[in-house]
């Protein structure tokens, strides 16, 4: 290399938005996976703990602390998770503007169906 900066081509940046973007959306995906997992740790352990202190089931000490981790491990795998998934979403909005931005500024022409030079011979379709 001689030193230069290399300045990435619109099309290869939009690309490689593009891949940014589609390993964006599966984060976000697993974290709504761990949002609902989150939200079932929580109330499992509220319902149990409650059916515990109804008297539905026995309430003993090993049942009443698995109840209690469960609560207090849903509320923090969900806050967590929740401040991943607003950074993840962050990223992605920013990752599809500047997409979108890019491709706003790209000088594309429209190919209509009778293209200019061609006279009246039907276009052929690949479809």
């Amino acid at each position: 290399m001689n030193g230069d900066i290399q300045i990435e081509e619109p099309h290869e940046e939009i690309a490689r938005l593009e891949s940014r973007i589609e390993v964006l959306a599966e984060h976000l995906e697993r974290c709504g996976k761990l949002a609902v997992f989150a939200k079932v740790l929580l109330a499992g352990g509220a319902l149990w703990l409650a059916a515990g202190i109804f008297g539905i089931v026995g309430l003993a000490a090993p049942s009443a602390m698995g109840s209690i981790t469960a609560i207090l491990a849903g509320f923090i795998l969900g806050g967590s998770n929740r401040s991943t998934m607003q950074q993840y979403q962050a990223q992605l909005d920013a990752a599809e503007a500047r997409r979108t931005g890019l491709i706003d500024g790209a000088d594309l022409r429209t190919v209509s169906a009778q293209a200019p030079g061609f006279g009246e011979q039907p276009v052929r379709r690949l479809h």
